[in-house]
């Protein structure tokens, strides 16, 4: 079959029919590369099916669908160009690529090394949603408690892995590096790289600690030091805790590890502890009743313990002092502070009842009868 002149006609060393074959591949490939994309997210789906409960397909489809339709525009692009022909300068040597055509290839070959990383950091994502799913559906709590911790730790470490194998594939392929050489070289400077890096191993060998020692779990509220929040996040380096105050803090694992840490989430109830002082008109019988009244009032509450003190303690210049103790069996702040102050209101509503004082309030004012 002969083409049409107009199509032969030669341009920077092609034809125009290669220009317009060339123009066809990138149309149909940059047309076709988004369904492309969606049938082989979905053709994986099925394949994992019976493996992924608890996940759907298009959870699937939006990790994928932009990294692997980036890898189809790839490849598009190398089908595109390799119809073309590229011009030799004056002084080439025979058998040896033209530059152009060795930078393009070389440009090609990044952008596929970088772009199946991204699949496959993209595919970690899913693994460990996929976990995570298969975990919420069939685990304990604790268990429960125990993979927000681990898994996101597990997803950094495996993606700083494929992203560590990624730069070794770029160096070796597209710069030519003798990547084990450069491994080897690296164990000659990994005395000066420990000591410049030796806060960051602190931290990353705290976090292993963390993870195995179990101090703590994502969810528990914990006192380390001067600082005190949930922790939401253990990475690598550090661990995010949300403050009282809705801050987000950000605390370097050697911190967590190596002060008292108090694991607030672990205890059994809360603790309430307070002094009254009554002012010294209130007698003996009054104050023997108030504190018999108060006990009882405080252990008929339901969320509280039956450890309940109250006590006489001391005889100050100022009153009589009298020692509150008892337990909340809460963990809840805000069911704590509920119950402080349903038993506070009891505790004043107790004192008026049998005409006692605090310490400091005003004498009653009493009208002289008329005569």
């Amino acid at each position: 079959m002969t083409l049409p002149p107009f199509l032969q006609h030669e341009f920077l060393g092609n034809t125009v029919g290669q220009y317009l074959l060339a123009g066809l591949i990138l149309l149909v490939g940059g047309a076709l590369r988004r369904l492309l994309s969606r049938l082989l997210s979905k053709v994986l789906f099925r394949l994992t099916k019976r493996y992924t409960a608890g996940v759907t397909e298009t959870e699937l489809h939006d990790l994928l669908i932009q990294p692997v339709s980036i890898l189809f525009l790839l490849f598009t692009l190398y089908l595109a160009f390799s119809v073309l022909r590229y011009p030799m300068p004056p002084d080439a040597v025979e058998g040896i690529e033209p530059w152009p055509k060795v930078a393009l290839l070389r440009v090609f070959l990044l952008g596929v090394i970088a772009t199946v990383t991204w699949v496959v950091l993209r595919m970690v994502d899913f693994a460990l949603l996929v976990v995570k799913r298969r975990n919420e559906l069939r685990a304990t709590a604790r268990v429960q408690r125990l993979d927000n911790q681990f898994l996101p730790f597990a997803k950094d470490l495996l993606k700083v892995l494929v992203i560590v194998i990624g730069v070794m594939v770029v160096l070796g392929e597209v710069f030519g590096v003798n990547v084990t050489a450069l491994v080897g070289g690296l164990g000659i400077g990994g005395l000066a790289v420990a000591f410049a890096a030796k806060e960051s191993l602190e931290n990353l060998i705290a976090s292993f600690t963390i993870f195995l020692d179990q101090p703590f779990a994502v969810g528990d509220l914990v006192t380390a030091g001067p600082v005190s929040g949930t922790v939401e996040k253990i990475g690598f380096r550090s661990t995010r805790l949300r403050t009282a105050e809705k801050s987000y803090l950000t605390v370097p694992n050697k911190s967590m590890i190596d002060k008292p840490l108090d694991n607030l989430s672990l205890r059994t109830s809360r603790r309430v502890g307070f002094s009254l002082t009554f002012d010294q008109r209130t007698t003996s019988a009054q104050l023997h009743a108030i504190i018999a009244a108060s006990v009882e009032a405080m252990r008929a509450h339901p969320l509280v313990t039956q450890d309940v003190q109250m006590k006489f303690n001391a005889l100050t210049p100022t009153g009589k002092e009298v020692t509150v103790q008892y337990f909340v069996d809460t963990t809840s702040y805000d069911e704590y502070l509920d119950v402080k102050e349903d038993l506070n209101y009891r505790l004043v509503e107790v004192v008026e009842q049998h005409g006692g004082f605090f310490a400091n309030a005003p004498a009653p004012v009493v009208e002289a009868a008329k005569v």
